[in-house]
C-alpha cells in the first residue's frame, strides 16, 4: 500500500479523491493549506504528494521547496493552472510530473504509477560510499573501500543493540552498527544532499507519532560519526543544519 498525501483546498473534490484513491488501494491522508501540508508530511511521511498550487496559504510552489529542502518523495501537481510559466516554475521547484485540471482519475493513476516505478528505482540503489567505507544497506554490511577482499563481511548490525556503546573501533573491514544506527544511517544516506529535519529522522528511526527528543537523535548521529567519520569533531559526511536537522553531504 502506498501512503499518499492529497493537498487541495476544495472540500468537495478533497472528499471526492479520498475516496476515489482509498477505493484503488491507497493510504491517503489529506491537508486543505500549505501549512497543513507541510506539518502532516513531517509527522507522517508519505510515499506521494499530490498538490494543488492555488492553496489559500501560500503558493504551492512554496510547498513544494519546503518538502524539498528535507526530502525526495514523488510530487505531482494537480492544478487548474496550464500556462507554461507555472507548469516549469512547479517543475523548476521539484515537482516530478504535472497535471492539468480538469482531469481523468485513469489519468492521474497512470501518473502516480510512473513517478513511483522511477522512485523505486532509485530506492533500488543501496551501496553508498562515505569516506573511507563502502555501506551496503540491503546486506548490512560496511567495508573498507581500500580493502584487498571488497567483499569480506562487515558488521551486520543485526545483533542486540546496547545503547550505552560508543563503539567506533574498526573490525577487519568496517565498524558494526547497531539496529538504531543503521535505520538512522539509511534515513540520511537515502537523500544525499538533502536536509533530513529532526522529526522526520526520528519518525523514520523510532516510528510515526513519537515525541520529539533531540537528544536521544544528537546522541545517535554522535555515535554514527564516531564510528564512520575521520574526525567526528569535524564532521565531513554527516553534517548538521543548526536547528533544522542533518544532511549527508558525499
Amino acid at each position: 500500500m502506498t501512503r499518499l498525501l492529497f493537498v487541495e483546498d476544495e472540500p468537495q473534490l478533497l472528499r471526492a479523491m479520498r475516496i476515489t484513491l482509498r477505493a484503488r488501494g491507497f493510504e491517503v491522508r489529506t491537508a486543505l493549506d500549505g501549512r497543513h501540508a507541510l506539518s502532516e508530511a513531517a509527522s507522517c511521511p508519505p510515499d506521494l504528494v499530490i498538490l494543488d498550487l492555488g492553496l489559500p496559504d501560500m503558493d504551492g510552489v512554496e510547498v513544494i521547496q519546503g518538502l524539498r529542502a528535507w526530502t525526495g518523495v514523488p510530487i505531482i501537481v494537480l492544478s487548474g493552472r496550464a500556462s507554461g510559466h507555472d507548469k516549469v516554475a512547479a517543475l523548476d521547484a521539484g515537482a516530478d510530473d504535472y497535471v492539468t485540471k480538469p482531469f481523468s482519475i485513469d489519468e492521474l493513476l497512470a501518473r502516480v504509477r510512473a513517478v513511483t516505478r522511477r522512485a523505486t528505482s532509485a530506492e533500488s540503489v543501496t551501496v553508498v560510499d562515505l569516506g573511507r567505507y563502502r555501506i551496503d544497506l540491503g546486506e548490512k554490511r560496511i567495508s573498507s573501500r581500500d580493502s584487498a577482499d571488497a567483499d569480506a563481511g562487515a558488521g551486520a548490525g543485526s545483533g542486540r543493540e546496547d545503547p550505552s556503546a560508543t563503539g567506533g573501533e574498526d573490525k577487519p573491514d568496517g565498524p558494526r552498527l547497531t539496529p538504531t544506527e543503521w535505520r538512522l544511517l539509511e534515513a540520511l544516506v537515502r537523500h544525499p544532499g538533502k536536509l533530513v529535519s529532526h522529526q522526520q529522522l526520528i519518525s523514520q528511526v523510532w516510528g510515526p507519532g513519537v515525541a520529539d527528543d533531540s537528544s536521544s537523535l544528537r546522541l545517535y548521529i554522535n555515535k554514527l560519526r564516531r564510528k564512520l567519520e575521520p574526525d567526528p569533531t569535524r564532521p565531513r559526511y554527516l553534517t548538521t543544519e543548526p536547528g533544522l536537522g542533518y544532511r549527508y553531504q558525499p
